[in-house]
Order: structure tokens, then sequence, then C-alpha cells
């Protein structure tokens, strides 16, 4: 398969279609947290609006400025991420790391419609693009975390 066919399979509708909406693209007004992660090699950002309640994501929000695969990946988050707990979006993070970088299989459901990804595994400097929403997710999790603990509260 040429370079250019591999970039088609790569680039597939599905993925396009993701990109092009993404959930929970508007910021949050009053998150608990926000988040910036920047990828390096290639420029991607991603920024993203936490609430929670209970320890679960109660209201999200995403501005995400990346290819078209870190856009899918934001989009594949976006859609399950309500409800979801600090050890399921890390999990999922790890799961997705595994399935590009170690040919793991694709993360298990919720997040399962990362399956989507798998062309990218061939594409090592676009993971870091794909992986930004779940980090940026977790980061602003650990934020609010810690900001409870050091305030003495226990049900942020």
């Amino acid at each position: 398969m040429s370079g250019e066919e591999d970039l088609i399979k790569l680039y597939s509708q599905r993925i396009l279609g993701l990109a092009a909406d993404i959930p929970h693209r508007s910021r949050l007004a009053e998150p608990q947290a926000s988040v910036m992660k920047r990828s390096p090699l290639c420029g991607s950002t991603v920024t993203v609006d936490v609430s929670l309640e209970d320890g679960r994501i109660s209201a999200f929000g995403q501005d995400v400025k990346a290819c078209a695969l870190g856009q899918a990946s934001a989009a594949v988050l976006g859609e399950v991420v309500i409800g979801r707990t600090r050890e399921e979006i890390e999990t999922a993070r790890d799961e997705l790391r595994a399935m590009l970088k170690q040919n793991g299989p694709v993360p298990a459901a919720p997040f399962d419609g990362y399956e989507v990804l798998l062309p990218a595994r061939d594409y090592k400097n676009r993971h870091a693009s794909i992986m930004l929403a779940l980090e940026a997710t977790l980061a602003a999790m650990d934020e609010i975390g810690a900001r409870t603990v050091s305030d003495g509260c226990a049900g942020a």
C-alpha cells in the first residue's frame, strides 16, 4: 500500500465525522478545574474544563485544536465522559496507550469507540495528539482532588 493510500485509510470518513462533531465543545463558565495540554511534536492542544460531584465528572467542556486524529479522540471521550470516575479515565488512557504503542486491544466499554483509531498505531508522531484529551481530563481531576485534600473537604 502506498503512503497516500495509508493516509486515506488513516483519515477515514468515520474519523473525519467524529472530528467534525466533538461533544462538549463549549468551555464551562465555572469549572472546578481547567487544564491545557499540548503535544510538543505537532503543536496540538486540548483544553478541558471539569467539574466533579461525588468523585464523578458532572460537567465537562473542551477546546480542541488538534489534527483530525486528536479531534476524533476528544470526540470519543466527549461521548462518554459524563459520570466517569478518575479511575475509569485513567484505565481508558492506559488502555488507549497500550492499543497504540503495544498493539494492545481496544479499550473496554464505554471507551471502545477508540477502535476507530486503530489505524493510527503506525503513525507514532500522532500518538501524543490522540492522548491529549484523556491526559488533560486526568490532570484536571487531579487538580480538583489536590484542592479538595488541601481544603480538608471530602465531597468534591
